[in-house]
């Protein structure tokens, strides 16, 4: 058999691979029948329908654009190919390949073991102390990281397996640290914050400083939880750590702290913009990783850098199709449109964020966080924006919302990652993080109608 000849069944239905050449021609077909069909119903039909066939979101994205200009409108290619450049050289874009390099970096460095350490110090006296440890160090490498998914990689290998070994129940370790991971876009830096940003002209400073508040609350009630449920299951704690051994903790910790500092502080001072911080966390992260804690030699280098620059140029990707794809829709009058139908329906600011959070957990089903971002920020963005929302706060409740559609099926990353982790299935995953999800479920309803606890803080500092 010719090891090159496609594996083909002959007898398979050839619908699926035909779908996408039938919903290409589709706006082709309805234009030389002049059947009148609003705009907007043609662009999503022709992009779920594309997302159904199993094409990758970013490619659909683009054929959905792609198709719709050159068949339904008189658009020249050159404004098309322009408008690509145009859209991705924001400065601000930048800082997403430093934070996933300097998040590889931190992942490989031994930051996060000694982050656990720290973290077991302070409160693994308590009901659940390894899971209480579990949320503290999420929320601390969350804060370094800027990803979810390398927050629950980066504790969960570690703490996990002490956990079992000490005598937690593997479904409670694996909701604690799925869950708790989801922080890893909300308190910053956040990768999808500074999409969030790209995609609706907002401040990532101004965004990275209204998270602390609700990350902060968020790890409280998530901690509250773990505590709960280990008190009422009586769950095995440490022994109380002395206060010389908290303090040898927080010294061998301290250059991983430091980078909350670097980051946050450099953007607050003013020393750093967003961009120019997530520059130097990547070659602080890579100091602290190779000569510092010595855990990462050199030669790893090279692989983290490859690594790194893969992840980057898939985000880069699907960034620049959704930029064309948001260049669509206001071209279209799409958002304009939306508003006007909700304003004239009389819909206030409750029920449109009613709405904004079931449409987002909607989506959370199908598409991953950044998707989720780039394509309905510039639809939904728009409205709040007429009904006299906050952009800062209505950008931290779409992370929250991202950060809930992390951890349900089906296409919940922390879940993957975490069933990576503890060989557990989605399923059974699934039924261990629901305590933690519906405290994240109650959480975005608090943040979403209760504006002052995001905007407080960048208030107070003079950012808004």
């Amino acid at each position: 058999m010719n090891a090159l000849a496609p594996a083909t069944n002959p007898d398979a239905p050839r619908w699926p691979a035909l779908l996408p050449i039938v919903l290409i021609g589709l706006p082709v077909v309805l234009k030389l029948v002049h059947v009148d069909i609003n705009n907007a119903w043609i662009i999503f039909a022709l992009l779920f329908g594309l997302m159904l066939t199993g094409m990758p979101i970013s490619i659909s994205l683009g054929l959905t654009v792609l198709t719709y200009l050159f068949t339904m409108t008189t658009v020249p290619i050159q404004s098309v190919a322009l408008k690509l450049f145009t859209g991705i050289e924001k400065f601000e874009i930048m800082a997403i390949p430093f934070f996933i390099l300097a998040g590889n970096f931190l992942t490989h460095g031994g930051v996060a073991r000694r982050m656990i350490d720290f973290a077991s110090a302070m409160v693994g006296h308590w009901y659940g102390g390894l899971g209480l440890a579990g949320v503290m160090a999420c929320a601390l490498f969350a804060a370094v990281s800027g990803s979810s998914p390398a927050t629950v990689v980066a504790i969960g290998s570690i703490i996990l397996p002490a956990m079992v070994k000490q005598g937690f129940p593997a479904r409670f370790g694996a909701g604690v640290i799925t869950t708790s991971g989801a922080l890893g876009i909300l308190i910053p830096p956040s990768i999808v914050m500074v999409m969030y940003a790209v995609a609706t002209n907002t401040s990532v400073g101004a965004l990275f400083i209204a998270g602390i508040v609700p990350g902060i609350v968020l790890a409280t009630m998530l901690g509250v939880t773990t505590w709960w449920r280990a008190r009422k299951f009586d769950y095995p704690r440490q022994p109380r750590a002395s206060w010389t051994e908290r303090w040898r903790a927080f010294r061998n910790a301290i250059w991983g702290l430091l980078l909350i500092v670097v980051v946050i502080g450099g953007i607050y001072t003013g020393i750093f913009t967003p961009t120019e911080a997530a520059a130097m966390s990547a070659v602080y992260a890579f100091f602290v990783a190779v000569f510092v804690y010595k855990d990462m030699g050199l030669a790893r280098v090279p692989k983290i850098l490859l690594d790194s620059a893969n992840m980057s140029a898939m985000l880069l990707y699907i960034i620049t199709n959704a930029v064309m794809f948001s260049y669509l829709m206001t071209s279209e009058n799409i958002p304009q449109e939306l508003a006007a139908w909700m304003l004239d329906k009389g819909l206030g600011t409750i029920a449109f964020l009613l709405f904004v959070n079931v449409i987002l957990l909607l989506a959370g089903n199908v598409m991953e966080p950044s998707s989720i971002v780039l394509i309905m920020a510039p639809i939904l963005f728009p409205v709040a924006m007429k009904l006299g929302i906050d952009p800062i706060h209505f950008g931290i409740m779409m992370v929250v919302n991202m950060e809930v559609g992390m951890c349900h099926p089906p296409v919940g990353l922390n879940l993957y990652v975490a069933s990576g982790i503890t060989k557990m299935g989605i399923t059974e995953l699934t039924v261990a993080v629901w305590p933690w999800l519906v405290t994240m479920l109650v959480f975005l309803i608090v943040v979403t109608y209760w504006p002052a606890m995001t905007l407080a803080l960048p208030r107070v500092l003079g950012m808004l």
